[in-house]
């Protein structure tokens, strides 16, 4: 499975950005999917998820309301459509797909690589 992200840029605050994750070498219409980010000098943190009927999304606390993930499981992608961006968004998004449900997940499987998002204040 190769998982290859892009969209990431340098934006204002309150600006919004879009970054798209697909997906080749097989098919992840039933894998849990999901976005992380580390800022320098920070570990790497979750940020949203997805199940792979997109029926169930989860939130890191920090993005709630902000953030909307979805995918398109015709296209094998995923997406992260971000508004209201701060400048404590700032860091490399990576996207990563688990053939487990999100709830027994600790690591993920399979890892893009990233795209950097910059948020000028």
């Amino acid at each position: 499975v190769q998982l290859q992200a892009s969209g990431g840029g340098l934006v204002q605050a309150g600006g919004s950005l879009r970054l798209s994750c697909a997906a080749s070498g097989r098919t992840l219409s039933t894998y849990t999917m999901g976005w992380f980010r580390q800022a320098p000098g920070k570990e790497r943190e979750f940020v949203a998820a997805i199940s792979w009927r997109a029926g169930s999304t989860y939130y890191a606390d920090s993005v709630k309301g902000r953030f909307t993930i979805s995918r398109d499981n015709a296209k094998n992608t995923m997406y992260l459509q971000m508004n209201s961006l701060k400048p404590e968004d700032t860091a490399v998004y990576y996207c990563a797909a688990d053939p487990r449900n999100h709830n027994l997940i600790n690591n993920y499987a399979y890892w893009g690589q990233g795209t950097l998002v910059t948020v000028s204040s």
